[in-house]
């Protein structure tokens, strides 16, 4: 049995679960994107080594129907420069409305003082949270496409 972490890679945050191969993907950590791919690479290869995890999974931000657009290239564009660094195997998997679905799992973000709009701690706080589902989610659908043997969405590696 080995550990996966899961990524939610934004272009401010990067929303992190880690599960178990045959188990449940948790919510971790949600990472400040660093002003360099190697502080990326570096707080990303810490958490690997803290949670013994040996595999990542990265959401791929497809557009409705499928096809890559600018955000997924993007987001290969940061896995193609971290990749190196890392001491783990990279996967992609298909994350369309995984923000969506983590919005509905944690509700609405909390009002501010005296039911006024929320501070910018708070929204920077559920988006956070936002995050950190979100990569629970991708991770947890890849360890069910597993489970049924189903082939992943995406390609392993371009």
């Amino acid at each position: 049995m080995s550990r996966l972490l899961g990524l939610d890679v934004g272009e401010k945050r990067i929303g992190v679960a880690v599960a178990d191969s045959d188990g449940m993907a948790t919510p971790l950590t949600t990472l400040r994107r660093a002003s360099s791919h190697e502080r990326d690479a570096a707080a990303i290869q810490r958490l690997l080594t803290d949670e013994g995890a040996m595999e990542i999974i990265v959401g791929l931000p497809l557009e409705a129907a499928g096809q890559e657009g600018a955000q997924a290239r993007l987001t290969r564009e940061w896995v193609d420069a971290v990749r190196p660094m890392l001491n783990a195997a990279v996967r992609y998997r298909d994350e369309r409305l995984t923000s969506h679905m983590a919005e509905q799992r944690i509700g609405p973000m909390k009002r501010g003082r005296s039911g006024g709009p929320p501070s910018r701690t708070q929204r920077d706080a559920w988006k956070a949270r936002v995050d950190r589902e979100a990569a629970a989610i991708i991770l947890q659908d890849e360890l069910d496409a597993r489970a049924t043997d189903t082939i992943p969405d995406t390609e392993a590696h371009r």
